[in-house]
C-alpha cells in the first residue's frame, strides 16, 4: 500500500485548557507533511496533548485538526490488556480466523468479506514481528507473557501492519533495549508516509527529516536532524546575546545623555538666577529667557526621554529572543556512605521471572547499573530490592534507607493533585518545604495544584521524584527504574548531573549507555543469559 501524497497533519488555532482552567496549548498552528519529524520541546510544553489532540483521543478548547489520510498513534502511555492474544493487539483475529475456517473448508461468504485483500496476513504479520525481533512471539500467547518493551513493539508492529498514512508516536523507544531500538529505527526508516515522533532518544531524532519545536504555545520547523537544529539554535542565540548587549549599551548611551540633558537644564536655570541676581537682567526679560530655555529643555528631554523608552523597548525585544531553558534541580539527599557501610546483599536468591542471582554485597556509595535485554527481569529485580515482590529462593536484606522510582510511575495518586500526593508522602513536610521542593521540580504557582491525571509523562516523572526525595529518612540509596523516559534533552543532562554529585548508593536499570556513563556508574551488572553477572567497561563498547 503507497501512502497519500497529501499524508499531512494542520493545526488551525489550535488551544486546550484543562477543566480546572490550566492553559496546555495557546492557538497554535502548524502544518507537518510527509517525512519523519522530530517533534521536541520542554516537558510540560504541550507535545503529548498535541498528539493527542491530533489523534483525536481529546478535543480541542478552540481551532481545529486536519488529517490527510488514514492516522495511526503509539501513545505514551500505552496499557493492553493482559488477557488479550497478540492477534487481538494486532488487529487480524478476525481476519485469521476466517482465513482458518476457509482452509478448513467453510467456503461462507462472510469469511471471504473478512479477509478482503489480505490473503497473505499471516505471512506479513510473521514478517514485521520478526523485523521488530518480535518473532519468536506466537500469535495465540497472551499480553501477559510479553514485556513491557515487547508490548510497545507489538502495538509498533500492529500500526505497520495497518500502514496508516499518518503516524503518531510518543516515545516509542520508552523501555526498548539496544537491539530492539535499533529494529525500531529501520522499521521506521522504510517508513513512506507522514511520521510524527515525540522522544528524547538523541540517535532517533538524528534519523528525522525535520525537527518541530514546541515552545511557548508555537511550533517552529527546522530541516534536517537533531544535531542541525542544535547547530541553528546555537547560532541565533550567539546572535541574540550580541543584540542584548548592543541594546544594553543603547540604553546606557541614551540614559547619559538623558542625565547631561538634566545637567545642562540646571545649569541654565542657576546662570539665570546669578545674572536677575547682579541686576544684569530685568525680570521681564529673565522671565522671557526663562520660558524660552524652558521650552527648549523640554524639548530636549522629550527627545532624549523617547530614545531612553525606544532603546529599552529594543532590549527587551532582543532579551526575549535569548533561550532561558529552565531545567529541574534536584537537590539529591547528601547522604554520604563510608565505604565500608553494608548497603544490600542477596543471599543465594532466585527471582520469581526465574532469573538466578545467587550472591551479591554493596558496601559504600557503589554505583550499579542494571543492564539486559526487554523482559530478562530488571524490574524485578528492583521490585525484589524495594521488598514488593519475595524472591522464591533466597534472602534479600537491605540495610539504609531506600527509595524507589518505578517504570510505570504508578506511586502517585490521579485523582489528587500534585501538593496533595507529596504531602501525603512527606506528612512531616511544611507547607513551604514542599512549595520550595515542587518548584525546583518546575511546579510553581497554581502548576502545583494541577491534577496528576493530566500530567504527561515527563511531569509525573518529576513529581514522583519531587514526592520520593522530600520523603524522610532520606534515601541513602536509589533504585531507579529507567528515570530518562519521558524527560526532555535537557532535564535528562540535569537529571545525569544531579546524579553524578549524590553520594549515597544507586542502582539504575536502564537501556540509556550514554545517561548511565555520564551518571558515573563504577560496576556494571548484567541479568542477560538468566543470571546476574559481572560487565568489564570495555565489554559495554562491543
Amino acid at each position: 500500500m503507497s501512502h497519500s501524497p497529501a499524508a499531512s497533519v494542520v493545526c488551525s488555532h489550535l488551544s486546550f485548557t484543562w477543566p480546572e482552567g490550566t492553559d496546555v496549548l495557546k492557538d497554535i498552528s502548524c502544518a507537518l507533511g510527509s517525512g519523519r519529524t522530530g517533534l521536541i520541546g520542554d516537558n510540560g510544553s504541550g507535545k503529548t496533548t498535541l498528539l493527542r489532540l491530533i489523534a483525536g483521543v481529546i478535543a480541542p478548547t478552540s481551532g481545529t485538526v486536519q488529517v490527510g489520510g488514514e492516522l495511526g498513534y503509539l501513545p505514551q502511555d500505552l496499557t493492553l490488556a493482559t488477557g488479550h492474544r497478540v492477534e487481538e493487539v494486532l488487529d487480524i483475529a478476525r481476519t485469521r480466523a476466517a482465513l482458518h475456517a476457509i482452509e478448513a473448508g467453510d467456503a461462507s461468504a462472510e469469511h471471504f468479506d473478512a479477509i478482503g485483500d489480505d490473503w497473505d496476513i499471516e505471512e506479513r504479520t510473521l514478517a514485521t514481528l520478526d523485523q521488530l525481533g518480535l518473532g519468536h512471539i506466537g500469535l495465540d500467547r497472551t499480553v501477559g507473557e510479553v514485556s513491557g518493551g515487547e508490548a510497545v513493539l507489538l502495538r509498533l508492529a500492529a500500526l505497520l501492519l495497518a500502514r496508516p498514512d499518518v503516524l503518531l508516536l510518543d516515545e516509542p523507544t520508552n523501555n526498548l533495549d539496544h537491539s530492539a531500538r535499533q529494529r525500531l529505527y529501520g522499521a521506521l526508516a522504510g517508513y513512506s508516509g507522514a511520521v510524527v515522533i515525540v522522544s528524547h532518544d538523541r540517535h532517533l531524532l538524528e534519523q528525522v527529516d525535520q525537527i518541530a519545536e514546541l515552545r511557548s504555545s508555537a511550533v517552529r520547523t527546522f530541516t534536517g536532524p537533531l544535531s542541525t537544529y542544535q547547530d541553528a539554535i546555537a547560532i541565533e542565540q550567539e546572535a541574540a546575546t550580541r543584540m542584548v548587549t548592543a541594546a544594553e549599551a543603547r540604553v546606557t548611551r541614551e540614559k547619559r545623555e538623558l542625565d547631561q540633558s538634566h545637567s545642562r537644564q540646571a545649569r541654565s536655570v542657576r546662570y539665570g538666577r546669578k545674572m536677575y541676581a547682579d541686576n544684569r537682567l530685568d525680570k521681564p526679560t529673565m522671565q522671557a529667557k526663562k520660558r524660552s530655555a524652558q521650552v527648549s529643555a523640554g524639548k530636549e528631554r522629550g527627545m532624549h526621554e523617547q530614545r531612553l523608552s525606544t532603546a529599552r523597548e529594543r532590549l527587551e525585544q532582543a532579551e526575549a529572543q535569548v533561550r532561558e531553558d529552565v531545567t529541574i534541580r534536584l537537590d539529591l539527599p547528601a547522604t554520604s556512605l563510608p565505604a565500608g557501610r553494608g548497603v544490600l546483599s542477596l543471599n543465594q536468591v532466585r527471582l520469581r521471572s526465574g532469573a538466578w542471582l545467587g550472591s551479591l554485597d554493596v558496601h559504600g556509595p557503589q554505583r550499579i547499573a542494571l543492564l539486559g535485554g526487554n523482559g530478562v527481569g530488571k524490574t524485578t529485580l528492583l521490585r525484589t530490592l524495594c521488598g514488593q515482590l519475595a524472591p522464591t529462593e533466597g534472602l534479600v536484606s537491605v540495610q539504609v534507607p531506600l527509595r524507589c522510582l518505578p517504570q510505570r510511575l504508578d506511586v502517585l495518586d490521579d485523582g489528587l493533585t500534585i501538593v496533595q500526593n507529596v504531602t501525603r508522602l512527606a506528612p512531616r513536610a511544611t507547607g513551604n518545604q514542599i512549595r520550595a521542593q515542587l518548584a525546583r521540580f518546575l511546579f510553581r504557582g497554581g502548576r502545583a495544584e494541577q491534577r496528576v491525571s493530566t500530567l504527561s509523562g515527563g511531569e509525573r516523572l518529576r513529581a514522583t521524584l519531587a514526592a520520593l526525595l522530600l520523603a524522610e529518612p532520606a534515601p541513602q540509596l536509589l533504585l531507579l527504574d529507567e528515570p530518562t523516559n519521558n524527560l526532555d534533552l535537557a532535564s535528562v543532562d540535569q537529571l545525569t548531573q544531579a546524579l553524578a554529585a549524590y553520594r549515597g548508593a544507586l542502582v539504575v536499570a536502564s537501556h540509556d549507555r550514554p545517561f548511565l556513563r555520564a551518571a558515573g556508574i563504577t560496576r556494571w551488572l548484567s541479568l542477560d543469559g538468566g543470571g546476574l553477572t559481572e560487565v568489564e567497561r570495555e565489554e559495554l563498547h562491543r
